[in-house]
């Protein structure tokens, strides 16, 4: 049995609570009750604990307790451990000597083992200022003025490659085992576009050594996620300024990006702010949140194409569990902290919690609990965390003093695979606290309506998820995505068979006519898909041509290589052709 630790880092200082279920304050990790506790972080596999407090930055084995390093580092303001725990790297405010003389490092390289400073560097902005590690630590980059360093099995004194573009705004490495690939964002200037390149380390030799390349007018600010699988990332390419009016938010676009060159632009069907994207564990499938409020939101699968729509409600947020079985769909921020837990194999509604006021939210290592909070300083008031199971229950809460604040609150990660993937429930897990749905909220009445009945004053209706929508049809129970696929292979063969018989009877009503009856008066028969009926309309262009091309060398005419090789192909397209009309 794992006992989960939560750090819990305010102005009553830091402290360490155990998790589900007992829910107590931890006496192995000694509270450390100064206010100034700036930083923490946790090593990769949760093993190792380091925080500091003003004084000294201080690192501990989170089992035994045991205090392995201190640093005096007093103005140490972030702190991130390296893959495999060799490496602690603190950073701090960068500041100039009084005559203007260029200041000492801030940033601090230090070996967990020995203690000893590995290396310093001069980082002067706090954005992106740790280095970044593949998981195996052979490499670790930073970016310097605007190009990438590479530095490997962590010897910071040579610099082992460099990525050199124009001016590299920013960069992540993928996840996962080698060979390590870099995802660059370089922002567009005097009118060329911005691009994001993806590179396998270490062949960055020009734009023809770059494994996919994306390149795009609109964009101030670019986000990149990798899949776990490292096989391709999403960017979110954003602009300030809507330059249509349009929205108050600027306009942002999402972008699929493989390594294997494929790039496309992700097509969302409303339009409006792009709130949130996450990719499944899995590397096959991400949810996008998006459009204006009420906002939609949908899976995609590799291919970009629509997967599974959950309609459209108050959300602004999409997390999936470390399993990748569950999806919570969450409006937190401006909106009221609804939650929506789906069972994403089945598409199944499983609770719809409210977390009023969070600020924070994170699913436990687990993919059981939950936590959410409210921190200071987004919001100064009702300041406190609470526990949940993902079939709604609420297991534990605590709120601080009213005149104290809290700012921090995370799980004790754990590495991938310490917890086997369980069944869904549905059930609520039994829990000794009442359940928190707040109570609705009266909208005002002017005081001529008050004695008069309600009447629904709604501006929209929410769209329901697309498995809870009305069926066309005799059938009111909404099929399954099996059946649907089922109901579509069938109606194509149905039509494939209609075609051919057409093409049986006209054949024999018109072969004394004439040998040569042109296909194209066979009626026309729709997949339903725009997108396949456009491929399969091309592909019979194609074998018409390849029909002409037979002909001129029946006819004794000598054909070039290029219409010879055309020909060769015939029998590749009549396949693809018969595929598509089969709808597979």
């Amino acid at each position: 049995r794992y006992l989960f630790a939560l750090p819990v880092r305010g102005s009553e200082g830091l402290y360490m609570v155990n998790g589900p279920p007992s829910f107590t304050e931890s006496t192995a990790f000694q509270r450390d009750s100064g206010k100034n506790c700036k930083a923490v972080a946790f090593s990769k596999d949760g093993s190792l604990f380091a925080w500091c407090n003003g004084e000294k930055v201080n690192i501990v084995n989170v089992i035994s307790a045991e205090l392995l390093r201190s640093f005096d580092l007093p103005k140490a303001v972030c702190l991130e451990f390296s893959p495999k725990n060799n490496v602690l790297a603190t950073w701090q405010a960068y500041t100039t000597a009084k005559d203007g003389t260029v200041g000492v490092p801030n940033l601090q390289l230090h070996d967990v083992k020995t203690g000893k400073c590995l290396k310093s560097f001069i980082q002067k902005k706090m954005q992106n200022w740790h280095p970044c590690w593949a998981d195996d630590e052979s490499i670790c980059a930073r970016n310097v003025n605007n190009e990438v360093h590479f530095f490997e099995n962590n010897n910071f004194n040579t610099v082992a490659n460099k990525l050199h573009l124009q001016k590299v705004n920013d960069f992540v490495l993928s996840p996962g085992a080698q060979p390590t690939k870099v995802a660059v964002y370089v922002p567009g200037s005097k009118g060329a576009p911005s691009f994001v390149r993806l590179y396998q380390y270490p062949n960055f030799g020009g734009p023809q050594s770059a494994l996919a390349n994306k390149s795009f007018f609109k964009a101030d600010k670019v986000t990149m996620l990798w899949n776990k699988k490292a096989t391709a990332v999403l960017a979110i390419a954003s602009t300030e300024v809507d330059k249509t009016g349009a929205s108050y938010y600027g306009e942002q676009t999402l972008h699929y990006i493989a390594t294997n060159g494929e790039s496309v632009v992700v097509q969302l069907p409303n339009s409006g702010p792009i709130y949130d994207v996450a990719w499944n564990p899995n590397s096959v499938e991400f949810c996008a949140v998006y459009g204006y409020m009420p906002a939609k939101a949908t899976i995609f699968n590799l291919k970009c194409e629509p997967v599974f729509d959950f309609g459209t409600g108050p959300r602004n947020a999409a997390y999936y569990s470390p399993h990748g079985h569950i999806l919570v769909l969450a409006g937190f921020g401006n909106l009221r902290g609804q939650m929506e837990v789906w069972d994403v194999k089945n598409y199944k509604l499983i609770s719809k919690p409210v977390a009023s006021d969070s600020t924070y939210f994170a699913w436990c290592p687990d993919g059981e609990h939950i936590v959410t909070a409210t921190c200071a300083p987004r919001l100064r008031v009702s300041n406190g965390y609470k526990i949940w199971h993902y079939t709604g229950s609420l297991l534990h809460s605590y709120e601080v003093p009213s005149n104290e604040e809290m700012w921090q609150v995370s799980w004790q990660p754990f590495l991938d695979g310490v917890f086997p993937a369980k069944a869904v429930k549905y059930q609520a897990v039994p829990s000794d606290l009442p359940s928190a749905e707040p109570k609705p909220a009266q909208a005002y009445r002017p005081p001529a309506l008050r004695n008069k009945p309600i009447t629904s004053s709604k501006l929209h209706e929410d769209e329901p998820p697309q498995n809870m929508r009305p069926q066309s049809g005799s059938s009111d129970k909404p099929l399954s995505k099996t059946a649907l696929k089922n109901q579509r292979k069938h109606e194509a063969k149905k039509a494939a068979k209609q075609e051919a018989k057409a093409d049986v009877n006209q054949e024999s009503t018109q072969y004394s006519a004439s040998q040569n009856a042109p296909r194209s008066t066979v009626p026309a028969v729709t997949s339903g898909d725009p997108e396949v009926d456009k491929k399969i309309k091309n592909l019979k262009k194609k074998l018409k041509a390849i029909e002409q091309l037979k002909e001129q060398a029946a006819a004794g005419k000598q054909l070039e290589k290029n219409q010879l090789e055309k020909i060769q192909k015939e029998s590749a397209l009549l396949q693809e052709l018969e595929d598509l009309e089969l709808g597979l």
